[in-house]
């Protein structure tokens, strides 16, 4: 029996560190503290890169190594959360995190670089990130409140991407790239003190009387032969394009075009100032319309807001222009997706259910950094990508009209 909600605790009153919201305070700062350096990966690209004389496609391969291990390793840490609980999940990724960061600041070649900013942080990422977050809120409050749960959760990461991206570009600024990442891989070991409140796993749950716990096996096995499941499976490819070729290359697209580096800071934290807005109002939105039409009126809205800025002037206007409105765009994708996968196969299995829909997100974020790095150095521009993102935002506006806001046959009433 799960000790991970404080419905479990019967028969007394829950204490305060047990409270739904005590674990969703510290559910928040995880998600804060743990996308915050994620997050401002892109400040230290002409940095590092200078400093060390690699070229941009080396780090942008690390960054996007990052990406596809914290996919690949998404779903393994959603089923090891459910298995062993999450606190423990988050606790060990957030040691790795630390640790990762430590070993990035001193790499002193590009394959030490690939092994800390890309191997070990992605995986730190997967194991401690806003998604393990989120599975857990979805066990300890209602159905009804799931959205804007989600939302708040999402909120909490994009609250990180605001707080780091101006604090990572002060301590590059004031004590040099090196000390920065040891700066902030120390923040880091406090994540394991913020999982304790987060411990336990889902507990089994008979939809029938009569009816036995669905294994994990069959319930991917559900899953994968679930259309609705597989449409946004591939919608949510599109969203990690996006979020990660914008995430690490908009600072140097800013000071190519003959801006100042702070610019890029201040877009990334713009972003991640609208992006708690917009992550708060999908939340909210989420409980009321149908997920799977906000979901195609968000991609279709970035892909005309993507075209506009490519092809006005780029001015410090601007920049903040893209900034607020893609910001409000950036996880507000989150809520609606995580609530679909709720309400399609229930909360039983949805740290796993989602950690596969996260390792596609993460695919299309390892092709967004790489291409954009690889592009960049072989022609000189980044001008082909922000076209393919464009493109690929009305591949996901059209996918995701067919998918059902509905539970599986299984979860249906019985008549």
């Amino acid at each position: 029996m799960s000790d991970s909600t404080p419905q479990a605790e019967t028969g007394s009153a829950v204490p305060f560190w047990r409270s739904v919201p005590f674990i969703i305070l510290c559910g928040c700062v995880i998600a804060t503290i743990s996308f915050g350096p994620r997050s401002a990966m892109g400040l230290f690209l002409a940095p590092m890169t200078e400093a060390k004389g690699w070229t941009r496609e080396i780090f942008a391969l690390s960054i996007a190594v990052q990406n596809l291990l914290w996919g690949i390793g998404q779903p393994i840490a959603g089923a090891l959360a459910d298995r062993y609980g999450t606190g423990r999940v988050l606790a060990g990724g957030g040691v790795l995190y630390a640790l990762s960061l430590f070993a990035m600041s001193w790499a002193p070649s590009p394959l030490w670089l690939h092994l800390s900013a890309g191997v070990g942080i992605g995986i730190a990422l997967a194991a401690c990130s806003f998604s393990i977050v989120l599975a857990a809120f979805g066990r300890i409050v209602t159905p009804a409140q799931r959205s804007i749960a989600f939302g708040i959760g999402t909120a909490a990461g994009s609250f990180g991407q605001f707080l780091f991206a101006p604090l990572g570009q002060a301590l590059i600024s004031n004590y040099g790239w090196q000390q920065a990442l040891v700066l902030l891989g120390g923040l880091m070991l406090v994540l394991p003190l913020f999982a304790m409140a987060l411990k336990g796993k889902p507990a089994p749950h008979a939809v029938r009387p009569g009816e036995k716990d669905q294994s994990m096996v069959e319930a991917l096995t559900e899953a994968f032969g679930y259309r609705s499941y597989l449409l946004l499976v591939a919608g949510f490819f599109v969203c990690g394009f996006h979020v990660a070729f914008i995430t690490v290359h908009l600072p140097a697209f800013i000071v190519d075009k003959g801006l100042d580096p702070s610019w890029g800071g201040w877009a990334i934290a713009l972003i991640g100032l609208f992006n708690i807005v917009g992550s708060l109002v999908s939340g909210a939105l989420g409980g009321r319309l149908p997920k799977q039409l906000m979901l195609a009126a968000i991609y279709a809205a970035r892909g005309v807001v993507i075209m506009l800025f490519v092809l006005l002037p780029v001015t410090p206007v601007t920049v903040l222009a893209f900034s607020a409105t893609i910001g409000f765009l950036w996880l507000s994708t989150v809520p609606p997706t995580s609530g679909l996968i709720a309400v399609m196969f229930g909360p039983r299995y949805m740290a796993t259910l989602f950690g596969f829909a996260f390792f596609s997100h993460q695919i299309g974020s390892f092709l967004g950094v790489w291409l954009g790095g690889l592009l960049y150095d072989r022609t000189g521009s980044y001008d082909v990508v922000w076209w393919l993102g464009v493109a690929l935002a009305a591949f996901a506006a059209v996918v995701h009209l067919p998918i059902k806001d509905s539970p599986v046959a299984r979860l249906m009433p019985a008549e």
